[in-house]
């Protein structure tokens, strides 16, 4: 299956939406398109991946290296999760306590900086 990837801005966060499956062969793209927005200055990252249909563990390490990324800039990072198979391999993998986890993007991007460093999880 194809990956797709959207950008846009709400507030000041650069969401990310992705669609399709995250696996060994399309991680890749998903990790360039990442390292490009860090780079090119985005500092509050929230994936959405609520159209995300597979998501294997070359998937999970490109978020989690996305997370130290972020960190290391300074910015923030979360993902937007509300599929059950998906939340299911977070939990599995105890990933759930490494990312900020939120049902929508609102609910990601209305989070305050406070919220999400009073208790910050460790990668």
């Amino acid at each position: 299956m194809e990956l797709s990837l959207t950008t846009r801005t709400v507030g000041e966060h650069t969401v990310l939406d992705v669609g399709g499956e995250v696996d060994v062969y399309t991680a890749p793209r998903l990790r360039e398109r990442l390292v490009e927005l860090v780079d090119g200055g985005s500092r509050n990252v929230v994936v959405d991946l609520a159209r995300v249909d597979f998501l294997d563990s070359t998937g999970l390490g490109v978020l989690v290296g996305a997370l130290k990324r972020l960190r290391a800039a300074n910015g923030t990072f979360g993902l937007v999760c509300s599929k059950e198979p998906l939340l299911k391999i977070f939990r599995i993998t105890a990933l759930d306590q490494v990312f900020p986890i939120y049902p929508s993007v609102e609910a990601a991007t209305s989070a305050s900086a406070g919220d999400r460093d009073d208790n910050p999880p460790s990668a």
